[in-house]
């Protein structure tokens, strides 16, 4: 018999984050999927970029607008969105759309897990976080994954993909150095919409001369076909996936929330094994293994939790630990 104190509020409390966990986790799984498929379809690294961002970037405009919070554009914020716009949309997004052709969906959610594992490299290294053996074990963890993938000769279909995979790898370093940039109390004040609002907004105007001056540039063709329908699936999950992501932090705090990794590389998988019948060796389910332990022994305990509950939204900078927290995935 159902619990009738299940459809109360509390238990809607209750339930809800772990629901919005699951749908986050297999929408951005499945972006990398998307990745592949746009690419191969006749989409350009440089001009998806482009019209992912405007997309995405137009959404959560109108989500800002919709609140009554518009963008802050003053001189010290747009630089922030230039900064993020690099970090985070720009040069990540394009790189994993150039490896999408040449890497499995599931290694390439692989690679993102590294993304909270080498934030907290950095962020050791600059002395914003203390050195701790454990968390210091995951990192170690995060090396030795990647080296599964790329090392053995058995690891990956074909031995030509393992120079896309390790530049599918400068991705997340790219969104380790954006989540490091955004830690800084200065920049606190924006608040992640508006700041993923502003990030793609800024990417898009990055990428349209860029897409024009390489001719990568493409306009939708009417009616629409598939690489104009995946685009729009793409800059969907981000928008709808990120607001779902600030809404946990709000409900049960960035520590839970950051458990989104773990479903989206799995998702990821099996995203990968679903829509193009991938199948991966030994070598590739270790990494998964080893990522995954790597990823627990760096995300952070016990702090984060309900103490964001009683914070507004746009004071709040919760990151989320696949990187994606606070930008636009690469697909």
């Amino acid at each position: 018999m159902v619990d009738p104190g299940f459809m109360t509020n509390s238990g809607l409390t209750r339930v809800l984050p772990w629901a919005a966990l699951l749908v986050m986790g297999a929408s951005w799984g499945l972006s990398f999927s998307f990745a592949k498929i746009v690419v191969k379809a006749g989409g350009t690294p440089f001009g998806v970029t482009f019209w992912q961002s405007l997309v995405c970037g137009v959404i959560l405009l109108a989500c800002t607008l919709a609140r009554r919070r518009p963008l802050q554009i003053t001189g010290r914020h747009l630089g922030i969105y230039l900064i993020v716009a690099l970090l985070g949309a720009s040069i990540p997004n394009s790189l994993f759309y150039f490896a999408a052709p040449h890497v499995q969906a599931g290694v390439l959610s692989i690679t993102v897990t590294l993304i909270p594992i080498i934030t907290y490299a950095l962020a050791m290294l600059i002395g914003s976080e203390r050195i701790s053996a454990i968390r210091l074990t995951g990192v170690v963890c995060g090396a030795v994954a990647i080296g599964f993938l790329v090392v053995p000769e058995s690891s990956l279909p074909s031995r030509a993909a393992m120079p896309w995979v390790l530049l599918a790898c400068i991705s997340p370093v790219c969104l380790a150095l954006q989540n490091v940039y955004l830690a800084q109390p200065s920049l606190q004040d924006i608040g992640p919409v508006r700041t993923a609002c502003g990030m793609n907004l800024f990417t898009a105007m990055i990428m349209l001369p860029v897409a024009i001056l390489t001719g990568q540039m493409f306009l939708p063709a009417f009616p629409f076909g598939t690489v104009e329908w995946t685009i729009i699936g793409l800059g969907l999950i981000n928008a709808v996936a990120y607001t779902t992501f600030v809404m946990v932090i709000a409900l049960a705090g960035s520590v839970f929330a950051s458990q989104t990794g773990y479903v989206v590389t799995l998702a990821g998988v099996i995203w990968g094994i679903f829509l193009f019948g991938e199948t991966h060796s030994a070598w590739v389910w270790a990494s998964v293994a080893m990522m995954m332990l790597g990823l627990a022994l760096v995300t952070p305990r016990g702090r984060g939790s309900q103490t964001e509950m009683d914070r507004p939204e746009d004071d709040k900078t919760g990151q989320d630990k696949t990187g994606r927290g606070s930008t636009d995935t690469p697909a």
